[in-house]
């Protein structure tokens, strides 16, 4: 099964470019479900259907087209089927604090419970081999950021804390029971829990491998969004997800020559050459503004004939990663891929939290994860095919404070 994400700041057309992508998948008869993380949905929206014939599908996936089905989450649906006794617990023990019945269910639902059940749906039809191409459609980039960490943080909290955390209630919850009025989680709580991570076994790997799954980031040429999508292709790099392709939309036609627009079409010009420098050796994919909205399969397959023109959207069309965070010696090493380089000298500028590297005409910007940007390069050489930057210490190899 393949797997393409779509991910990006809100508004810049990631729905549509997942809806797009999956029509081209179907057309080339992959089995292909595009489905939608977004808690504000619209992909349903994006292929012009009545909201009826989505709530008919209960969260479940919808037959749209040949080969092309869509899925909308119903978080309801998935607390009662997955969340059932973790769920009673934190609403049962924030009612004890006052508040009222509906508020309480209200904040029970916490952050991360939409991306574990879209996390479920995935693992569940990798093992039940029941589509070929798997396209989601993320939430903003704070959203998507949880989604992709998520995995290794319920592996960590199962083999750290699950266990001891669990044999330590069985032994006080007699005693605590008598001491306090507070709602104490019981042994159907572990037991929901381990039943989800059961279920989730595997999710990991899957993620992590290139060969199924790449992320694509949607941005705009703009200033904000870009340097939002930046930082987004720098996350995704630390939690080894590997991103394939930047699609830049909304770029003003050359037919528009309005002198209103002129403005516009210079800075959009300067906005995508700083995106090449940004993000190569990834390959950066150009989408026009449109006349009108891409809505229903025709607009949407007209679409995706521009964007892909004759490549199989399920491919995969960059592997390994354009950089790379590592840490040696307790201090932070940035890896910057540069297979043409062979010699020259390296020039280093620091921007509050992005790093600009310069090499003769090579030039790359990376924006910097928070705790490496709080420290100053202290090194930098060229070794076979990477620029290696050294954060921290100092050149002699001494440590800071």
């Amino acid at each position: 099964m393949r797997i393409i994400l779509y991910a990006g700041k809100g508004g810049v057309g990631k729905t549509t470019m997942s809806a797009a992508t999956g029509v081209e998948c179907a057309r080339r008869g992959n089995r292909t479900l595009v489905m939608s993380l977004d808690p504000a949905h619209s992909l349903s929206d994006s292929f012009d259907l009545p909201g009826s014939l989505m709530g008919f599908g209960g969260g479940q996936p919808v037959a749209v087209d040949e080969n092309l089905w869509i899925q909308e989450l119903d978080l309801q649906r998935e607390l009662e089927e997955n969340w059932g006794e973790v769920f009673r617990y934190l609403a049962s023990l924030l009612r004890t604090t006052g508040l009222r019945e509906v508020l309480a269910d209200e904040l029970a639902i916490l952050p991360g419970m939409e991306e574990v059940a879209c996390l479920l749906y995935i693992n569940r039809y990798a093992r039940e081999k029941k589509f070929d191409v798997v396209v989601l459609d993320c939430a903003p980039t704070g959203e998507a950021m949880r989604f992709i960490s998520l995995p290794t943080s319920l592996e960590w909290y199962m083999r750290k804390i699950f266990k001891l955390e669990r044999n330590i209630m069985r032994v006080v919850r007699p005693v605590a029971k008598r001491l306090t009025s507070l709602p104490l989680p019981d042994d159907d709580y572990f037991e929901a829990i381990q039943r989800l991570f059961g279920r989730l076994e595997g999710i990991e790997k899957l993620l992590r491998d290139p060969a199924i799954t790449t992320a694509r980031l949607v941005t705009n040429p703009e200033r904000m969004v870009l340097r939002e999508t930046q930082r987004a292709f720098t996350y995704f790099h630390l939690f080894d997800v590997t991103v394939d392709a930047i699609v830049i939309n909304r770029i003003l036609p050359p037919a528009v020559q309005d002198e209103f627009f002129a403005k516009w079409r210079e800075s959009q010009r300067g906005y995508i050459e700083e995106a090449e420098s940004y993000f190569a050796p990834v390959p950066l994919w150009q989408v026009e503004l449109g006349r009108r909205e891409m809505l229903g399969r025709a607009e949407l397959g007209r679409l995706a004939s521009s964007l892909f023109k004759d490549k199989d959207p399920a491919d995969v069309f960059f592997t390994g990663k354009a950089f790379e965070f590592t840490k040696s010696d307790g201090r932070y090493v940035l890896s910057i891929r540069a297979p043409f380089l062979k010699s020259g000298e390296i020039d280093l500028m620091k921007n509050n939290d992005e790093l600009i590297v310069r090499v003769g005409s090579f030039k790359r910007f990376v924006a910097l994860p928070r705790r490496v940007a709080a420290l100053e390069p202290s090194a930098a050489t060229l070794e076979g095919g990477h620029v290696r930057i050294v954060f921290g210490g100092s050149p002699d190899g001494q440590e800071d404070g």
